[in-house]
Parts: structure tokens; C-alpha cells; sequence
């Protein structure tokens, strides 16, 4: 009780000593102060219902019901989940500088708690200094992540060549006639980059043209790599380099029929297959890699003259500037048979490079339709002959979109000059739809987007322009 203190205080002299008058009057109103105060708390009880009449029991563990005093101990207070209401907001963190400068690295990485990151936050729109510093590690942050996969723009290398060709020229330039084939096979070495293990063994289906029919050959991923590198090693035997199918070559294409020295492209590639114990591995994709690069490293210390050397096919020859566009077109078609084989997305190449292959497709045709004249394919020529080097009948091909252009085909015979005098058809095709007709993987009915005076001359292009296409 309160009163107690005043009641029983300690007093340094013995209690038997007798009281003087004014100690006895300050004893008795303390007394009748304290009878006072009890008489009271009775008072308010009653009004309170604690007092008689009241509640009954305990108010509290201090005492009886009705006492008039609050519980020493109090009541045990319901949790704030419990009672509905929202949660206290969590008091902001209170940090020095220099903790918060030490927390940047985590902020940049998103490794901070909630409280450090709004610590941290409200700290860089007052300090200069560390939201200079905050900007710095989030971009450096950018830098970690894994190399992007080849989902971009197939400009994007060229650009970024040329404008540092255009600071720094080089001093061994690559002859503009290879840089298709160096473009291309950087591009499909990325799309190699990002496959795993199992998708080397992905099944792939090579498709040609052959009569008047397409032809396909099933293989794998691993095995469309082995084939670039057995033709790709054609354009390096011209070069004076290692034949990367080395002897097994001679004694494998001589069985099937071949003429000594002069294999086909298919002739290499089923030698090479025959000749692995194993089907291909991604191993052989070291292999041929290390060719291109030899390949475009050769020309390029060659110079621009070495184009006119002759690079044999078998059954034909090309010079080496477009033996290097139908190498490029190859492997682009190639990348692109891979590509859908695990589900990828690639890209036509870029639009210059792609013009420079629909020319070489172009120049082929009349070549194409004639040895289709021969073997009895197509419709002959009119009775009319048209002496070598006279302007002959001619077909306008119109190629649209990026790489386009048009070209005036002769008809009659390779040696005739095209004319537009002497223009008896129009043919418009989509670039891309155009090489993969001439790629063999568009039947020739369905290449046509429009067409123009004789029918027959028409289908006699579009049929040659298929027959390009080979394994």
C-alpha cells in the first residue's frame, strides 16, 4: 500500500521516547490522511461495481473483489494477428555512411533485405557520391551475366567490323568475296556454342533437288558439321591445304565410282561418314572451325587476284570468289536445317551478303536450265538457233526484300545474251524464298509469288533454279 511508506518510516532514535506536541499533531493528521484515503477507495468500488454488490471473484491476482486495487500482474494481451488490424510498420534502419556505402555491392546485386534496401535507396538521392558509385556497380553488374545467345540481328557483326575497320584498316583485309563465308560460319560456330551434349544427336533431314524431285538424306547435327567440313576441305585442297579427310577419301569415292582426284561433294561427305568408326561427335566441330579459319586466312594473305583459281566439284568447277558465296550460302542453309532441328531461331545473313549469293544463283541458271536441256528435263530451245555472244529470249527475275535486285536470264543457250528486247517472261520472288528454292527446300509450284508471259519458259527457270541445289 502507498500509505505504508508514510506510516512505518525508520527513525534513528528508539521508538519508547516519549512524543513532544507538535510530533503527536503531525502523527495524528497523517493518520486521519490515511483513514481518509481508505474510505475513499471503499467509495469509489461501490460506484466502480467493485465493491460490495459488485462482480464477485478476483479482479487480479493483487487481490479479493471489491479491495479496490489494480492487479499487480496484468492480463495477458491478445496478438496483433489476432486481432485484424495491420501490422506496425517496421522502423527504417538508422545507418552511418560508411555502412551504407559497404552495402552498395549487395544493393547492385539485389542481395540487401528489404530494410537495408530502402536504407540504401534513400541514401543515394542525398549522397552524390555513392549513387555515382551505385550506377558503376549495377553496370558492372550487366558484365556477369553468361554470353546472349545468337537471337540478334546477323548485321550486328558486320557493323560492329566495319566500324573498327573504319578506325583501324586492316592490314591484311579479307577479300570482299569472302567475307560472306566468314560470316557465316562465325554465325552458325555461335549457334554450335549454344547447344548442349545431347543435341549434336538431333535428328536433321538434308534435302535436295534432284530430276524433278526432292531428295533428302537423314543424319544428325554432329553429321551436317562432318558434311561442311568434307565440301568446305574442297575449297582447302584448291588452297594448297590439308585435306581433312585425308586418305580415306581417295579409297572411298574410287569405290563408289568416282574419277581419281575428282570427287563430288556427296561422294566426300558419305566417304568421311563411312570412314568414322563412330557416328560424329561434337568434336568435329573443332576441326572445322580450324579449317574456315585457315580457309579465310589463306585467301586473305593471297589477296583479291587468288579469285580466279579454279576449285573442282566433280562434275564442275567454280573460281574460287564463288566457290567461297556457294560455300557461305551452304552453310547458312545448313545452320538453318540445324536451327530447326533443336528448335532455334536464326536469321537470313546480312543483306549485302545475301545479294552477293542471289547473283551467283542467278549466274548459275542458264548453266542449270541447259544441262536440264540435255538430260531431257526441260523444253527445248526453239528451232531459231542464236549464234554465242546475240542477244537471245530473256527472263526478267525479280528478287524482293533485303539483298534484292533484278537480272535479265538468258534462255536459249549460256553463250546468248540477255536482253530486255527479247523479254518474254517476269518472275518476282522473295529473296530468302529464292534461296531456299535454290537451296532445294521449296518445290518449284510453290517459289512462284507472281508471274508473267511464257509459262513454259517460267517453269523451265524455276526447275533450273532447284536443280542448283545439291547434299
Amino acid at each position: 500500500m502507498s500509505g505504508g511508506a508514510d506510516r512505518f518510516e525508520p527513525f534513528d532514535e528508539p521508538f519508547d521516547r516519549p512524543l513532544d506536541e507538535h510530533e503527536e499533531h503531525e502523527a495524528k493528521e497523517q493518520h486521519e490522511e490515511h483513514e481518509a484515503k481508505e474510505q475513499g477507495g471503499e467509495g469509489d468500488g461501490e460506484d466502480g461495481g467493485a465493491g460490495d454488490g459488485g462482480g464477485g471473484g478476483f479482479t487480479g491476482p493483487a487481490g479479493p473483489a471489491g479491495s479496490g486495487q489494480s492487479p499487480r500482474i496484468p492480463m495477458p494481451r491478445s496478438s496483433v494477428e489476432d486481432t485484424g488490424l495491420p501490422l506496425p510498420e517496421p522502423a527504417p534502419l538508422v545507418l552511418e555512411h560508411r555502412v551504407l556505402k559497404s552495402l552498395l555491392g549487395a544493393w547492385a546485386l539485389a542481395a540487401c533485405s528489404a530494410q537495408e534496401t530502402a536504407a540504401v535507396e534513400e541514401h543515394l538521392g542525398e549522397c552524390g557520391s555513392c549513387a555515382d558509385e551505385a550506377l558503376r556497380l549495377r553496370g558492372a553488374v550487366g558484365l556477369l551475366h553468361p554470353p546472349e545467345s545468337l537471337d540478334l540481328d546477323p548485321t550486328l557483326r558486320t557493323r560492329v567490323l566495319e566500324g573498327c575497320l573504319d578506325r583501324r584498316p586492316a592490314r591484311i583485309p579479307v577479300p570482299e568475296w569472302a567475307a560472306p563465308y566468314d560470316a557465316e560460319a562465325a554465325r552458325l560456330d555461335a549457334l554450335l556454342q549454344d547447344i548442349g551434349d545431347a543435341e549434336w544427336h538431333a535428328p536433321v533431314r538434308l534435302r535436295w533437288f534432284e530430276g524433278d524431285g526432292p531428295v533428302s538424306r537423314r543424319t544428325t547435327v554432329a553429321g551436317v558439321i562432318a558434311h561442311l567440313l568434307s565440301v568446305d576441305g574442297l575449297v582447302g585442297v584448291a588452297l594448297g591445304l590439308e585435306d581433312p579427310l585425308g586418305a580415306a577419301t581417295a579409297e572411298k569415292t574410287e569405290a563408289e565410282g568416282a574419277a581419281p582426284g575428282a570427287p563430288t561433294p556427296s561422294q566426300r561427305t558419305e566417304a568421311y561418314w563411312r570412314a568414322s568408326h563412330f557416328p560424329p561427335t561434337r568434336a568435329v566441330r573443332a576441326p572445322w572451325r580450324e579449317q574456315s579459319h585457315h580457309i579465310v586466312r589463306t585467301v586473305s594473305f593471297a589477296g583479291g587476284g587468288s579469285g580466279r583459281l579454279a576449285v573442282s566439284y566433280g562434275g564442275f568447277a567454280l573460281p574460287l570468289s564463288d566457290s567461297m558465296l556457294d560455300r557461305a550460302f551452304e552453310c547458312w542453309v545448313h545452320a538453318g536445317d540445324i536451327a530447326d532441328a533443336v528448335d532455334y531461331p536464326y536469321e537470313p545473313p546480312a543483306p549485302r551478303h545475301l545479294h552477293r549469293m542471289i547473283d551467283l544463283a542467278a549466274r548459275m541458271l542458264p548453266v542449270s536450265l541447259a544441262e536440264r536441256r540435255r538430260a531431257g528435263l526441260s523444253a527445248p530451245p526453239p528451232r531459231r538457233l542464236v549464234a554465242a555472244g546475240a542477244p537471245g529470249r530473256s527472263l526478267r527475275l525479280e528478287i524482293e526484300g533485303s539483298g534484292g535486285g533484278e537480272w535479265l536470264i538468258p534462255l536459249d543457250s549460256p553463250a546468248s545474251v540477255a536482253s530486255a528486247e527479247h523479254e518474254v517472261a517476269h518472275v518476282a520472288l522473295d529473296g530468302v524464298e529464292f534461296c531456299r528454292l535454290a537451296a532445294g527446300h521449296v518445290s518449284p509450284e510453290e517459289a512462284a509469288a507472281g508471274q508473267v508471259g511464257d509459262r513454259e519458259a517460267i517453269k523451265d527457270v524455276l526447275f533450273a533454279a532447284a536443280s542448283l541445289s545439291r547434299m
